[in-house]
């Protein structure tokens, strides 16, 4: 099965009507308008265009109007690399980019089937990243949601620019108590912890610890890792 930015959208939409919560897609179209400049450059180069798939699980017993967690999901549901092209051997693994949005959906449909008295929203920005006339190269300066321009080096890191629009969206659109983002965005990950856990990134010590806990409860380990102002040239 082809599966496209309009097919998780087209799953969304009927998970939503099953399962009770609410779901909205935002077209290219409707990208452009509101200024989603780094999502459209990732898709520009597909023959599936890019879009944003908006999704709400709130009970009635759910504490003030803020939703108490916000999740955003790297949707790239293939990635060839764009120009700056991945090697053969494991591109067939890039359908799989799409982990993130995966992650955030099943969230969002579980709260809803066990009816969690929680409010959470989630964001996925979906787009395959491509090679074609109209991709977005090295040394492009491009825009985004949240007003800032981006230089692009390297179009391999499509899922930082993805994330930059979701995340700036779902904050000032929506402002969450806490926010995560769930993303297959590095291979250095593998590299650094395997398949036996995930890396977490957060400034947050009780939220790792939160975190922390749970996924070896669950077995969907986590494993903290460094953001210490050393980096920050980086």
């Amino acid at each position: 099965t082809h599966k496209s930015p309009q097919v998780l959208a087209q799953y969304v939409l009927q998970s939503a009507e099953k399962y009770g919560y609410e779901a909205r897609v935002l077209d290219a179209k409707t990208l452009k308008v509101e200024g989603f400049g780094a999502l459209l450059a990732v898709g520009q180069g597909s023959a599936s265009p890019p879009l944003l798939i908006d999704m709400v699980y709130r009970s009635p017993l759910a504490p003030g109007d803020r939703p108490q967690l916000g999740l955003v999901g790297k949707g790239i549901t293939f990635d060839t690399g764009g120009i700056s092209i991945k090697g053969s051997t494991n591109m067939h693994y890039m359908k799989s980019d799409m982990g993130g949005a995966a992650a955030v959906i099943g969230a969002i449909e579980l709260a809803a089937r066990l009816q969690l008295p929680v409010h959470v929203r989630g964001v996925i920005p979906a787009a395959e990243n491509s090679v074609d006339a109209l991709s977005m190269r090295p040394g492009d300066v491009i825009g985004s949601w949240s007003g800032k321009s981006i230089e692009i080096i390297d179009t391999d890191a499509e899922g930082r620019l993805v994330l930059a629009d979701g995340l700036a969206y779902l904050q000032a659109t929506y402002q969450p108590e806490t926010l995560i983002d769930l993303a297959t965005l590095t291979g250095s990950s593998v590299a650094t912890l395997g398949y036996a856990a995930a890396a977490l990134f957060t400034q947050n010590d009780d939220l790792a610890a939160l975190l922390s806990e749970t996924g070896f409860r669950t077995h969907e380990r986590v494993w903290r890792l460094p953001l210490w102002s050393d980096y920050e040239d980086d």
